[in-house]
This record gives C-alpha cells, structure tokens and sequence, in this order.
C-alpha cells in the first residue's frame, strides 16, 4: 500500500459527538467530480483512522487548511449543518495578501454560482501585520504584503479567495483568483505552491451540551515558513 502523506490526520478536538481535525493544504473534503486526480479525502482517512462513520458538518477548499468539522452521529450532523446555513458558526481565517491592506474593513460584494445563480456574500477582514520585502516582481524593487483576519458571515464557494481578489489583495498562492506574476515568483524562487489561506478557529453552541465551544488549528508548516520568509512577526 502507498504512503499517504496526509496520514494521519491531526485531531485537535474529540468528544462523543463531534470531531475536528487540523486539514492539511492540497487535502480534499471529499469525492469531488471537479476534481478526478485523486482518491485520497479527510472523510475516508477519518474514518479509517477513527474506525467509525463520520459526516463533514461544512466544508474548505482543497486548497485552505485549518479547522475541519466532523459529526460522529446523523442527528448532531443535521443540528451542525443548521447552524452553519444559519450564519450561527462564528468562522475566523488568516491569509497572507498581496499589498498593504486597510487596518480594517468590509467586502460587500455579491458572487455568481456556476449555475449562474447571484448571491449575497460578506466578508470583514482587519490587517494583524505588515511587510515589505526585496522581491523584485514586475516592475517594482520590493514588495508588500499583509497577514489578514478574515472573518465570513456568508459561506459562498470561494468567497474569501473572490472577495480578496476583488478588493486587489489576492491570497498568495491562490489559482485562478490570485496574482500570477506573485504565484510564478514563490513557485520558481521558493518552491511554495500551497495557497496562504488558514481556518483558524470555529466558535458555536455545542449541539448537545449547549456550552459555547471554540475549536483552534495551528497554522501548517508551509503556512509557517512563508511567514518567516516575508517578515512577520
């Protein structure tokens, strides 16, 4: 049997009802039709490793890592499903952008689906840091990013990456909405191909208990390393 270099997943919370994993980059979700170039998925590899049926309550790209939410029973799946359709889910995440973002602000900007359905997305974001470093892409010396707090009241697919890009601070790392001429740079000078987009936390009402509860993901290594290579604290 191959290697599985997603193996094994890193849980980072585990009661009777629900399970959180630490999703690496590059992982799916689960069985995508857009996506027919492998058959390793969080849902199988928690499975296997749990030995048990687990249901995702939400989803993350292929791309973003950070927390990743199970339910262990059908019940606690549909309570969880609900509070995430409800905007009850408080869901914060952290990119590295290009450019000097504002100190904060507000993406109103309302996203087409694929079905050519338009639909109400918001996004607030507040700059933790700022950067600037002697990367000579395109025609200037140096260049400036930001570490961001983005934080979604909506759950379109691809909102922060589309709402990022549309406000001309596209996630590093980020194909088809980011900034190639960035891409192609990390790529062929740093070897970094993964997308700077992070789940860091999650905060709602316990389905069964109804404690608050808030579930945290340290940033992966690439995620880390990125941040050393440009600067930040």
């Amino acid at each position: 049997m191959l290697s599985n270099p997603f193996s094994p997943l890193s849980i980072i919370y585990q009661d009777n009802d629900l399970v959180a994993i630490n999703k690496p980059h590059g992982l799916l979700v689960h069985r995508s039709s857009i996506a027919a170039d492998t058959d390793i998925f969080a849902v199988q590899l928690l499975r296997d490793q749990l030995g048990q049926k687990v249901n995702p309550v939400h989803r993350l790209d292929r791309k973003t890592a950070g927390v990743l939410l199970f339910a262990l029973n059908d019940e606690v799946n549909s309570l969880m499903q609900q509070q995430f359709q409800s905007g009850q889910v408080k869901k914060i995440y952290h990119a590295i952008v290009r450019g000097f973002t504002p100190d904060s602000g507000e993406i109103d900007y309302a996203l087409k689906r694929e079905d050519g359905a338009v639909q109400d997305a918001f996004t607030s974001y507040k700059t933790l840091q700022r950067t600037e470093v002697p990367f000579s892409i395109g025609k200037h010396s140096t260049s400036r990013y930001s570490l961001v707090e983005l934080t979604p009241t909506t759950g379109r697919m691809h909102q922060l990456r589309k709402h990022m890009a549309h406000i001309f601070h596209p996630i590093l790392g980020d194909r088809p909405h980011g900034c190639n001429k960035q891409n192609k740079y990390f790529k062929e000078n740093l070897n970094m191909t993964s997308m700077m987009l992070h789940a860091v936390s999650v905060e709602f009402v316990h389905p069964t208990s109804g404690c608050n509860l808030s579930i945290s993901a340290p940033y992966h290594s690439d995620f880390q390393q990125l941040l050393q290579i440009v600067g930040f604290e």
